[in-house]
């Protein structure tokens, strides 16, 4: 009998078996990194307070930060708006504030 048996519906196929087992650790060589002990923490208490101060003003940046590619990706449109306005020979293409308007009438 063989030792790769073939399922009798598929000519050809062969079953493999895997052992489950400890994975071989790889072996160290001379130049390899350190181990990373040296980023563990030491057994001194968190200071909780201070990473919730970091993390709101992490987000405050974030946030001005998000506002402010908002606020200039719309100056670039309307400045864009305004260019074509003009290069197509058009008159009066910059807006009219409502202010000036109310105070005519």
């Amino acid at each position: 009998m063989s030792s790769d048996p073939s399922p009798p519906g598929k000519p050809g196929a062969r079953i493999l078996s895997f052992r489950r087992g400890q994975p071989r650790p790889r072996p160290l060589s001379p130049d390899a990194p350190p181990g990373l002990d040296k980023y563990e923490q030491d057994d001194q208490p968190d200071d909780y307070r201070h990473r919730m101060l970091v993390n709101v003003a992490a987000l405050v940046f974030l946030i001005l930060l998000v506002g402010a590619g908002f606020w200039l990706a719309d100056t670039m449109a309307q400045h864009r708006k305004d260019q074509d306005c003009v290069l197509s020979g058009r008159r009066n293409c910059s807006p009219i504030p409502l202010d000036i308007l109310k105070s005519r009438q």
